[in-house]
């Protein structure tokens, strides 16, 4: 059989087509555009996401035993705001993860309502990029458009309804909404009368190898695809890379280097650390995790590679760079405000330390550095926890950077593992459809039989204490600067 896995990313949807056995057939890719209308807004249009998946499925099973698909999962952005009126129209552009308009709703839901009263219902505390915020800043500024909300939806379920007609999310995916109550996976009755939502707005939950429906008929017929093919409710894009990197069970680790940066620890138990700063939510595999998420990790690279550079050629721009926990230039990878661990959307990027003699390398050492000891400010915390992590699978785009996985070795003083797929959120959406069609028992059963480690990265003891100084230098920039945001 064959199983579809769709990762709803921030730039481009990425589909791959997986056979029982875990082999990877064919993966395509669609771009699509996002749009800046104000400093600091991020939207996109859902009906680009629909067109260019609906495109990309097409392209990716032209070739195969299409009576073979047997079911289609999901990866998706997180947090986005996808509204629909009673005639199912979207109601105006998705309001994303990486926006940061909410900044008042955000301080009201943190001061005026109180962070220990919002862990208690949902067991996390308001950042600017979650749905709940958003909600609040719609209510305000576009009364109109509240008043018309049929549907409240996450990005990738907006896909889930298309195809399948079901109105459906996940409890990973939710647990980022700031609506869900994650240690009892249902919607938190207090949240939804602070935000001023029905249980009938929202979604039905469901765990993400679930079934919730099969290819509507008129889908199925554009597609040249079975009625039949099942669709499964998928997670949010870091629990399905954990999947897909085999980070599931007790004690795990995932640092997904994608436009936005996570370190990922699932655990079989529910846990809440002091402050918050790590996000407490549901995995995929039916339990845990906590998860800390920089709004800018690969993102930076680019800005800087191709907006301050004018190149894209990532690879040779690393190629001179040779002298590892010597530089002394720091970067603040703050481009769209931070979220773990400091939680400001005002939190702006910027270079420390350059003299007369700094060059293009250290320049772009210090912001795959900065990038890392920001990963690492979230690692402190979950140490915090007692939660001891001694090796981390890595998966995004910036894991196929050999340097940038040095690094991340040696400044987190971890044993790197590389599976031997990359693919992240769209291979954990494939393996997803393939438990929920009955390929597999759970989850695990599945990460144990498909997801294989080809290499590691070990730390070594002489870089790891260089890195180890600059790193205390490193986190002692933002209590001083943040100020001046």
């Amino acid at each position: 059989m064959l199983y579809i896995g769709v990762d709803l990313g921030t730039s481009a949807v990425k589909l791959l087509l997986m056979n029982e056995k875990g082999e990877i057939r064919k993966i395509v890719s669609k771009d699509y555009p996002l749009f800046f209308p104000k400093p600091g807004w991020s939207e996109q249009n859902p009906e680009d996401w629909f067109i260019k998946s609906m495109e990309g499925i097409r392209e990716l099973t032209a070739e195969c035993e299409k009576e073979a698909v047997a079911g289609i999962s999901f990866g998706g952005q997180m947090h986005g705001l996808v509204t629909l009126d009673s005639d199912d129209a979207v109601i105006r552009p998705a309001i994303l993860w990486n926006d940061g308009r909410t900044g008042e709703e955000t301080d009201y839901l943190n001061e005026v309502i109180g962070k220990d009263k919002l862990s208690q219902y949902t067991a996390n505390i308001a950042f600017a990029g979650f749905t709940a915020p958003k909600l609040l800043w719609m209510k305000k500024h576009e009364p109109e458009n509240f008043a018309k909300i049929s549907k409240i939806m996450l990005p990738k379920d907006f896909l889930a309804y298309r195809l399948s007609g079901s109105f459906c999310t996940d409890v990973s995916d939710a647990s980022g909404m700031l609506l869900m109550d994650v240690k009892r996976r249902c919607w938190s009755a207090e949240m939804m009368d602070i935000c001023k939502v029905t249980k009938e707005q929202l979604p039905k939950l469901y765990e993400s190898y679930e079934v919730v429906g099969t290819l509507k008929p008129e889908i199925a017929a554009q597609l040249g695809l079975s009625e039949n093919v099942k669709i499964i409710a998928g997670a949010g894009d870091n629990a399905a890379a954990a999947v897909g990197t085999g980070t599931v069970g007790d004690g795990m680790c995932n640092i997904s280097l994608g436009t936005s940066g996570t370190i990922f620890i699932s655990s079989k138990s529910f846990g809440v650390d002091d402050n918050n700063a790590l996000h407490s939510f549901a995995h995929a595999d039916g339990k845990y995790h906590l998860m800390g998420c920089m709004l800018s990790a690969a993102a930076c690279n680019k800005w800087w590679s191709e907006e301050i550079l004018k190149t894209n050629d990532f690879e040779a721009e690393q190629a001179g760079i040779s002298k590892l926990g010597e530089n002394n230039v720091f970067y603040l990878p703050y481009l769209m405000g931070e979220r773990s661990p400091h939680n400001n959307p005002d939190a702006r990027a910027m270079f420390i330390g350059m003299t007369m003699d700094t060059t293009r390398e250290d320049m772009t050492q210090a912001v795959l550095e900065g990038v890392t000891f920001a990963l690492r400010d979230s690692l402190e915390v979950a140490k915090s926890l007692g939660i001891q992590i001694e090796r981390t699978k890595i998966c995004g785009g910036g894991a196929k950077s050999p340097l940038w996985k040095k690094m991340i070795a040696n400044i987190l003083n971890l044993k790197v593992d590389i599976p031997e797929s990359e693919e992240g959120p769209a291979l954990g959406g494939a393996m997803l459809a393939a438990v929920g069609c009955g390929e597999y028992p759970d989850v695990e059963t599945a990460a144990k039989k498909l997801v294989k480690v080809v290499d590691t990265v070990e730390p070594e003891e002489e870089l790891v204490a260089k890195y180890e100084e600059k790193y205390q230098k490193f986190k002692k920039i933002y209590p001083v600067v943040k100020e001046l945001f």
